[in-house]
């Protein structure tokens, strides 16, 4: 199926092998960990690499899940299915995946057509997050599961440890609406008030509404992150307004 690392050129092999001395992994086939790395967008331009990381992408997706959960159920023995589930939504979200990308110096590794690479796709969190599950979908495949149950582990149990000191990236939105359906017995709504700047390089301007009070606007570099920026203005406002009992409300069944 894939082809003899030979073919890659002398340069990109030295490449691989220093990033795999940094993510502390062995690969056999240094052709399927280039693979892991190939974006889709490489297609549009040379038909010749018609192959991608998309499959690999979608295996890694179940690996990762499953030594999430194996890790959460060694770990947290005490907790309910709930808050095991909690914690695994956390640390397997696109957010953590692109930060442990980045730590792994991923995004230097990625192959990118000219106008994905244009666009500043090395830096897309969505592509950075893909690429972590399709590294790990061929480390499962080139080297086992129990390889790659080490592999995994080591990038999670720190992101694990950050959930339960309460140290992790919080997911304002998902608070913010469980908040207003349970004490108000509806959601928050938010506004696309204004966008600005080129195709490539957008920003959005949010605001959002709860209980007939307004926050914002708050801008992001996409609507996702205007709409996490406004409601974290929002849950910070409330707490500020209401205190502790605001405070333990919000953050009720939420670690």
């Amino acid at each position: 199926m894939f082809q003899n690392a030979g073919t890659l050129s002398k340069e990109r092999r030295t490449q691989l092998v220093a990033f795999q001395k940094k993510a502390n992994i062995r690969f056999r086939s240094l052709e399927l960990l280039n693979l892991s790395f190939t974006h889709r967008s490489c297609g549009n331009e040379d038909p010749s690499r018609c192959q991608n990381n998309e499959r690999l992408e979608f295996l890694g997706d179940a690996v990762l899940g499953l030594i999430c959960a194996s890790c959460l159920y060694e770990l947290l023995g005490e907790r309910s299915e709930g808050e095991l589930a909690r914690v695994k939504s956390y640390v397997v979200s696109e957010e953590v995946l692109s930060e442990l990308a980045a730590g792994l110096a991923l995004d230097e590794q990625l192959l990118l057509g000219k106008g994905e690479e244009q666009s500043g796709g090395r830096a897309k969190k969505a592509i950075l997050a893909d690429a972590t599950e399709a590294l790990i979908g061929a480390y499962y495949l080139d080297s086992g599961f129990e390889a790659a149950f080490r592999f995994v582990r080591g990038l999670i149990e720190p992101e694990i440890a950050k959930v339960l000191q309460n140290r992790h990236h919080k997911d304002y939105k998902t608070m913010l609406q469980e908040y207003a359906q349970k004490y108000h017995k509806s959601y928050p709504l938010y506004r696309l008030v204004k966008r600005s700047g080129p195709d490539h390089d957008r920003t959005f301007w949010v605001s959002c509404e709860v209980a007939g009070a307004n926050y914002g606007p708050h801008e992001g570099k996409n609507k996702k992150e205007a709409e996490q920026s406004a409601a974290k203005s929002a849950y910070e406002g409330i707490v500020a307004a209401g205190g502790l009992e605001a405070a333990r409300m919000l953050q009720v069944e939420n670690l």
